[in-house]
């Protein structure tokens, strides 16, 4: 299996070079300051970002996904999170397509004209392409630890939302390792993250109540250990360490959720906030009852489908519900996530260049404006 070398493809604008000698557009000494001024509790390094640019679409049956990272670095994102956030950067600089663990076609049928391909990754229990998402997001869990235990934030840009396995399970990871190395939280409190979930979906299905077995709508489910695999190379590399607690999970923009997840939310008292919530508290109110209910002691990883928005204003995605968030409401929760000073993960995920082809650079321009918002950019 190649190495998950954090630098291998990564850059850094210290002292205005790239890690790989390459030059810098602009010299580290002419960046202004970080935008925020929040303190950041458990963010050892709060001026750098770990950078992973993901581009792998396996987790859903629509290509486009893999090429979300692309178009988001070519709108100039993270250049803007350098030269005008001030941010000194790590990690990637050119999109992962982690080809190698596409699973590949090992024949059709013979008796058939134009069959359909046979492929080396079969159903696991109705998932499709389990090997190869595990194999997947094993990689991106230990890229991201890697940029995580530094102390920095890690940002990752997808990809489809299956890829949240891995920049989840790889913050836990490194939190429990450096908060409980660093003395970063009181003794009394257990090392651990709190995931707020921004989706139209609640993707927490198991693979026995999923109809689709598209990965993208069961990350949750695998995160917190309501699925298991005792499969070989399906999933079974997630340890304790990689594990969100479901008291520490909160959903904020649900609409489209299946039979099964609304029975596994009401049995297993998660904590979420659907369209009608918003609606009738307003987002102010439930941003201010998501983090009460979080915590000032847990850090917080932001994990962001770009579906959540209204397709009014990001209409290249895969699985697009009408009446979801404004942008502004978009904005705003990532700008309450930055403002806690609690965060220390970020994902952006599901912008598909493919889809809605007018409708491209609105999404594109939505997600540049919720990553800059999350990162502590302001208004005034």
């Amino acid at each position: 299996m190649p190495s998950a070398d954090p630098q291998s493809s990564g850059y850094s604008h210290t002292d205005g070079q790239y890690i790989n000698g390459h030059s810098s557009a602009k010299s580290s000494t002419s960046k202004t300051p970080p935008t925020s001024s929040v303190p950041q509790r458990f963010l050892s390094r709060p001026s750098e970002l770990g950078i992973t640019l993901v581009g792998f679409s396996g987790g859903q049956c629509r290509p486009g996904t893999e090429s979300g990272p692309a178009v988001l670095t070519e709108a100039g994102l993270l250049t803007q999170l350098s030269e005008e956030l001030g941010y000194t950067l790590h990690g990637d600089e050119q999109v992962r397509n982690f080809d190698e663990y596409q699973p590949t076609v090992t024949g059709r049928d013979a008796t058939v004209s134009n069959s359909t391909p046979k492929f080396d990754d079969p159903d696991v229990r109705g998932m499709k392409n389990p090997r190869s998402v595990s194999a997947v997001t094993e990689q991106i869990s230990e890229l991201v630890y890697q940029q995580a235990r530094q102390g920095r934030l890690a940002l990752t840009l997808g990809g489809d939302h299956s890829i949240a396995i891995g920049t989840v399970s790889g913050v836990a990871r490194a939190v429990r390792e450096r908060c409980a190395a660093d003395g970063t939280l009181p003794e009394s409190t257990t090392p651990e993250i709190a995931v707020i979930w921004v989706d139209a979906h609640a993707d927490i299905n198991t693979p026995e109540t999923s109809d689709s077995g598209n990965i993208h709508g069961m990350p949750v489910s695998f995160l917190t250990g309501l699925a298991t695999s005792s499969e070989k190379g399906v999933f079974d590399w997630l340890r304790s360490e990689h594990i969100l607690n479901l008291n520490k999970l909160v959903y904020i923009g649900l609409r489209d959720v299946d039979v099964g997840e609304k029975k596994i939310l009401r049995d297993n008292k998660i904590k979420a906030f659907s369209m009608h919530d918003i609606d009738r508290y307003g987002i102010g109110k439930v941003m201010d009852m998501a983090l009460e209910y979080i915590g000032s002691e847990t850090p917080i990883h932001l994990s962001f489908d770009v579906d959540a928005l209204d397709p009014m204003w990001a209409p290249s995605t895969g699985t697009p519900v009408r009446g979801g968030l404004t942008l502004r409401e978009g904005d705003f929760i990532c700008e309450a996530v930055a403002e806690s000073g609690q965060c220390v993960g970020v994902d952006l995920v599901e912008v598909n260049p493919r889809l809605v082809e007018g409708g491209v650079s609105d999404t594109v321009r939505a997600g540049v404006s919720l990553v800059r918002c999350a990162l502590g950019d302001t208004l005034l």
